[in-house]
C-alpha cells in the first residue's frame, strides 16, 4: 500500500477492490448460496426466490454506495451476477436435501460466509488505518518541508548581495 504523487491512496492488499473480480466475489458467491438456502428452506418457489435474491443482492450494493465504499460500476455489477451466479444452482441443488441436511449445510455455507467477510472487513479498515497514517506523516513532512523552504528564503534574503553572486 503507498501514496501516488497526486496523492491517491494504492491498497496492494488482497483485498483490494479490482474493477470486475476481487476477493469479495468469493464472499459474494457465498452470499447467493447462503440466500438460497435460506429461501429454499422457507419454501419460495424459484421464480419468487429469484426476484428476492436479485433484489437483496441489488439492494446490499446500492447501500455500500450509498456509505461510500468505493468500486467501479463494473465491480458492483459483477457482485450481483456472482450472487446469482452461485444462487440458481445452489437453490436448486437445496431442493434435494433433506430439512435437516439443508440446515447443516446452510449453517456450514454462512459460517464460511461470515469469517470470510470478517477477514476482508479487518483487512479493510487495517488499510484505512494504513492511509490515515499514510496522509497524516506525508502532512506532516509538506509542512516540515514547507517551513524550511520559508526560513532559506528569509536566510538567503539577509546574505549580502556579495555572497550571492558567487
Amino acid at each position: 500500500m503507498h501514496l501516488t504523487r497526486d496523492g491517491r491512496f494504492v491498497r496492494t492488499d488482497i483485498w483490494r477492490e479490482g474493477k470486475w473480480v476481487d476477493l469479495w466475489s468469493v464472499v459474494h458467491l457465498f452470499s447467493g448460496a447462503s440466500t438460497a438456502f435460506a429461501l429454499a428452506w422457507l419454501g419460495f418457489g424459484f421464480s419468487a426466490s429469484t426476484v428476492i435474491a436479485f433484489l437483496l443482492f441489488v439492494a446490499y450494493e446500492l447501500w455500500e454506495a450509498m456509505v461510500k465504499i468505493h468500486e467501479t460500476p463494473q465491480n458492483r455489477s459483477m457482485d450481483v451476477v456472482a450472487g446469482m451466479v452461485s444462487f440458481v444452482p445452489v437453490f436448486f441443488i437445496a431442493q434435494g436435501l433433506s430439512g435437516s441436511t439443508l440446515i447443516l449445510v446452510f449453517g456450514i455455507v454462512l459460517t464460511a460466509n461470515i469469517v470470510l467477510a470478517t477477514f476482508g472487513w479487518l483487512a479493510s479498515r487495517k488499510a484505512d488505518e494504513f492511509e490515515q497514517r499514510l496522509r497524516s506523516e506525508f502532512a506532516s513532512q509538506r509542512a516540515r518541508l514547507r517551513e524550511r523552504r520559508v526560513r532559506l528564503k528569509a536566510a538567503m534574503k539577509r546574505r549580502p548581495a556579495s555572497t550571492q553572486d558567487l
